[in-house]
Order: structure tokens, then C-alpha cells, then sequence
């Protein structure tokens, strides 16, 4: 599909004030200081003991905060069926279903508990970049390279509306959580908001001026953010359509996805220098960075994960997924096991699963499950 992959390149959050994603503003106190050596009154000199022998040395992933807890994923399920790069997964949001989409113009929809396939969806002329689900579950809207929008009728299994008005390849979609509105972005360089009823366009803006590669509604609607291949990051009015903040790096490397947190405090930003961001939009502030993973050729998802731990799950072009502490930065867990880069991730809204979906030499869908610690 060519906007995925000729030029190299949301699962719905869950509605959780829970996710704590640093609500201090201030940056020292955003990087957390449990560890923090406390000042000791003076003390008469100790009787000096032989010292213990050094402890053998832990692993690198169980080294740093011992005692803050961790994700353990495990792969759980394997899902074969797509026949071409898959480009987007997404969790329903009641959890039931997991929708997947790829450059084989096809759709498929799984269980989310037992990876088995339910339905697939035909109809797009050319492949696919991007799906969303309305917040009743049963709608799916798909983004394509036939430059149109069509919105599924899940449980029947057909399209009730095709949507048009882009003149180049669909490349992102979301809908607001009342699910009246639908937002996309394409190759074109622009927004669209659409009146999902009436399956018309409200407003076109021009937003970028490169491909626009994601956006997204916060929490009650009201405003969306939107970044492209121009190294920018914008939030808009979705009444008025106005810019009303322009967030750009030093380097303004291309911004692969962003999206707001579930609080709606903060955003998430992907880039192609191998870094994810976590930043305060009001103050245009950078809070928190997460590194380890490799993102320099392809538009990679990321999200929060507020089921159990806080996380941040990427996919990665070494073929892995990354799971950070969402406070601490820290890498604590790598989950191996494709073969190819994994392009999609999304996390589910209640459980403690990440789904994973991958390119060409792979074309797996995988579902892995939080196990818990293993026992002793």
C-alpha cells in the first residue's frame, strides 16, 4: 500500500483520569525521585565490618527499581490470514473484538480472548493505512489508498457509508468519543471533519505541508491533534477548525503518530529519530522522552497502556515491541517474536493485552497477554 511503504514512513483509549501521566508540569519533579538519597543528620563513626560479598548481578531488564512492578507478556495468540503488509490494529471498545487492516485492501476482525478470525471486511479498491471504532462498537471506519473512507456496519458485515473528499491516499482516521464526528488525514495535506450521519465533510483544513500521518480526538471532543511528515504537531479546534497551537522539535524530525493521553493532559508523540515523546501541550513543554527502540523508516504506532502498570508500547523496526514505565522511561519489557518491523500496536481497554501486527517477511497478528510474575 503505497502510503505506508513507498515513502518510508488509534485503539480507542480507555476513559481513565487513572493514567497519572505526570501531572506535574514542572520537568524535575516529572522525572520522579522515590530514589532519592535522604540527608542524614551527623552520626558517630560505625564500627567499620568486613564488607558483604558483592551480590551477583542482575539481569538488565530486572536491574534498575527493583521494587517497582512490571509487565510479563507473553505471546498468547497467532493470527494468520492477511496476505500483504497489515498497517493498523485496533481494540474495540468493549474489548470483544480486534480489528486489523493491510495492504490487502481487506479488514479483518478477531477475537480479542481466543485470536479466532470472526468476520472480514471487503470492499476498498486499494490497500489500506488506518481504522477506528466508534465508541459503541459497532461501527468501523477504514481509512485507504483509494482515497476514500468507507464506515462498517460490523455485525452485518457491510459498508453504510463511503465517504469522499480526499484526492490522495487516507492515511489516518478517528472518531470523537460521541462518535457523531470522524476526523482523517491523507497524502494531500489536509484534515478532514466529517458528519458521520450525513456522511458529509464539515471542514477541510490544510494543515500540514507534507502527508498527514495521524489524528486524534481528546476526551470530550473538543479539540484534535494532528502531526505529519513536516516534523509538526498541531492542535486544532473542532468547532472552528482554527491552529491553536503549533508544536515543533529543535530537529523537526517526521512525526509518525500522535495522539492524546486518556486524561487528556498530555500528548504522545512517535518521530523517526528513534524517540517518543510525552509532552505537555499547553506549555509546548517535553516531559518525558523513551528510547531503546528503532523508528527511522516507518510511520510506528504508540499508546498508553492504564490497564495494569502505567506503560508506553511501541512497535519497533527490529521486528520487537517495546513496553517503557510510563514515569520512569525505562524499557521493562521487550517482547521478541516477529519477523519483520511492527508497524501497528494497541492496547486493550480493560485487560492487560497488547495486540502486534507486522509487515511483508511476517503478516501476523499477535495477541499477548499479562500472565503476572512468574512463580517462585
Amino acid at each position: 500500500m503505497a502510503s505506508q511503504y513507498d515513502n518510508p514512513h488509534s485503539e480507542q483509549d480507555s476513559d481513565s483520569e487513572n493514567e497519572n501521566a505526570n501531572d506535574n508540569d514542572n520537568d524535575n519533579a516529572s522525572q520522579t525521585t522515590e530514589d532519592d538519597p535522604h540527608v542524614l543528620a551527623a552520626q558517630p563513626p560505625p564500627v567499620v565490618a568486613p564488607p558483604p560479598p558483592p551480590p551477583e548481578p542482575l539481569p538488565p531488564q530486572e536491574q534498575a527499581n527493583p521494587g517497582r512492578p512490571r509487565p510479563h507478556y507473553a505471546l498468547r495468540y497467532t493470527m494468520s490470514g492477511h496476505t500483504m503488509s497489515i498497517s493498523s490494529v485496533k481494540f474495540s471498545p468493549d474489548g470483544k473484538l480486534l480489528a486489523s487492516c493491510a495492504a490487502d485492501k481487506l479488514i479483518k476482525l478477531w477475537s480479542s480472548y481466543t485470536g479466532q478470525i470472526v468476520r472480514t471486511l471487503q470492499g476498498h479498491k486499494e490497500g489500506l493505512s488506518d481504522i477506528a471504532w466508534s465508541s459503541d462498537s459497532a461501527f468501523l471506519a477504514s481509512g485507504s489508498d483509494d482515497t476514500t473512507i468507507r464506515i462498517w456496519d460490523v455485525d452485518r458485515g457491510v459498508t453504510v457509508k463511503t465517504l469522499e473528499g480526499h484526492s490522495n491516499y487516507v492515511f489516518c482516521v478517528n472518531y470523537n468519543p460521541q462518535s457523531n464526528l470522524l476526523v482523517s488525514g491523507a497524502y494531500d495535506e489536509t484534515i478532514i471533519i466529517w458528519d458521520v450521519s450525513r456522511g458529509k465533510a464539515l471542514k477541510t483544513l490544510s494543515a500540514h505541508s507534507d502527508p498527514v500521518t495521524a489524528v486524534h480526538f481528546n476526551r470530550d471532543g473538543t479539540m484534535i491533534v494532528s502531526c505529519g511528515m513536516d516534523g509538526l504537531i498541531r492542535i486544532w479546534d473542532t468547532a472552528s477548525g482554527q491552529c491553536l497551537k503549533t508544536i515543533v522539535d529543535d530537529d523537526s524530525p517526521i512525526v509518525s503518530h500522535v495522539k492524546f493521553s486518556p486524561n487528556g493532559k498530555y500528548i504522545l508523540a512517535s518521530t523517526y529519530d528513534d524517540t517518543i515523546r510525552l509532552w505537555n501541550y499547553h506549555t509546548a513543554r517535553c516531559l518525558k522522552t523513551y528510547t531503546g527502540h528503532s523508528n527511522r523508516g516507518y510511520c510506528l504506532f504508540s499508546c498508553f497502556s492504564v490497564t495494569g502498570g502505567k506503560w508506553i508500547v511501541s512497535g519497533s523496526e527490529d521486528n520487537k515491541i517495546y513496553v517503557w514505565d510510563l514515569q520512569s522511561r525505562e524499557v521493562v519489557q521487550i517482547l521478541e517474536g516477529h519477523k519483520d518491523v511492527v508497524l501497528a500496536v494497541a492496547t486493550h481497554p480493560t485487560q492487560n493485552i497488547i495486540a502486534s501486527a507486522s509487515m511483508e517477511k511476517d503478516l501476523t497478528v499477535r495477541l499477548w497477554f499479562d500472565e503476572g510474575p512468574p512463580a517462585t
